[in-house]
């Protein structure tokens, strides 16, 4: 059986699992350790990030067992790994799709697959999306964007937004993180917004790789040609798994990769963090004007009217009514 879910398209035989380890052929049948769930505490939506989706919104995080990456930096390893690693055990509950789109809308909140790898739960998404639908209810996904283009076909439209981690600019690094090539994910940005998802992107400023500067500054340069008013979140690297040794991104490294992002072009850096309010609040792209001021996990004030600079009035990029 060939699976056709993410581009290594793995040939599986009976009884054994592809390389995520999380579906298996089955006498036939491809099944999925993925229709499962682990409910974490509500979320503002700017943690996921996402930073012109729904401001203010709350979300109710769903995550599954597993990834199609096995990066040595990743803070969920013991769920994102599961079945490569002896620490990463999954202990969740048969997912109720009914029951989790109820307890977004009583919450009043959206619902978002993160944590691990949502891409690898293409079932669970369709699921969600039937029931949180008719309930104004959003799905949302932090993604590392490896599909192959019929999945995301597939998926796209259950989904009202998704952010996409690009982590390199040049395939021989992103092979080295990763163990999986660039392209796809690269093209499933394009694909993605083609089927009228929102997408953000994000890249972790990752030692011996995504945090040299002239990777950041290619990056930067791949995403401001699908298209400038791209969102950009730039996160802080965080020592943990196999890369527990290494330091901490310097606040010096994320503003120098947010000042490249602005010279290639890309109109909303962001980082969430580090530099203080300057590194979250929106800035209208034509007068200047701060448009949303954010706290650190929260939007503190969104002068936007139907979508447009207060000041200027030039519309400002966005999905910026808050959901339900």
């Amino acid at each position: 059986m060939r699976c056709e879910l993410c581009p290594y398209r793995c040939r599986i035989r009976d009884g054994q699992r592809g390389y995520c380890q999380v579906r298996r052929n089955n006498g036939g049948r491809l099944e999925t350790a993925t229709f499962t769930a682990s409910v974490a505490h509500l979320d503002a939506i700017e943690r996921k990030p996402f930073y012109h989706f729904g401001p203010g919104s709350k979300v109710l995080t769903v995550a599954g067992p597993g990834c199609s990456f096995r990066c040595d930096y990743c803070v969920n390893h013991r769920l994102s790994q599961y079945g490569r690693e002896e620490d990463a055990p999954w202990t969740g509950e048969p997912a109720r799709p009914d029951e989790l789109a109820a307890l977004a809308h009583a919450q009043g909140a959206g619902l978002a697959l993160s944590y691990a790898e949502p891409s690898l739960a293409p079932e669970l998404t369709l699921a969600l999306a039937e029931y949180a639908r008719p309930l104004g209810v959003p799905v949302m996904w932090k993604s590392n964007g490896f599909l192959t283009p019929r999945a995301v076909d597939l998926v796209a439209p259950a989904i009202d937004a998704v952010n996409i981690d690009v982590k390199a600019a040049e395939e021989a690094p992103h092979q080295r993180l990763t163990g999986a090539p660039l392209a796809p994910v690269l093209a499933a940005v394009e694909r993605f917004r083609a089927a009228g998802v929102w997408v953000e992107v994000s890249t972790p400023l990752i030692p011996g790789t995504s945090a040299d500067p002239g990777q950041l500054r290619a990056i930067a340069g791949l995403l401001a040609a699908i298209d400038p008013d791209l969102p950009w979140h730039l996160l802080r690297f965080t020592p943990d798994f196999r890369m527990s040794a290494e330091d901490p991104t310097a606040p010096s490294a994320l503003e120098d990769a947010r000042r490249a992002g602005a010279e290639e072009g890309l109109r909303f850096v962001y980082v969430e963090r580090a530099l203080g309010a300057e590194g979250r609040n929106t800035r209208c792209p034509h007068c200047a004007f701060t448009v949303v001021e954010r706290g650190i996990w929260e939007t503190l004030d969104n002068k936007l009217a139907d979508g447009g600079c207060p000041s200027c009035r030039a519309a400002v990029p966005g999905r910026w009514e808050t959901q339900q």
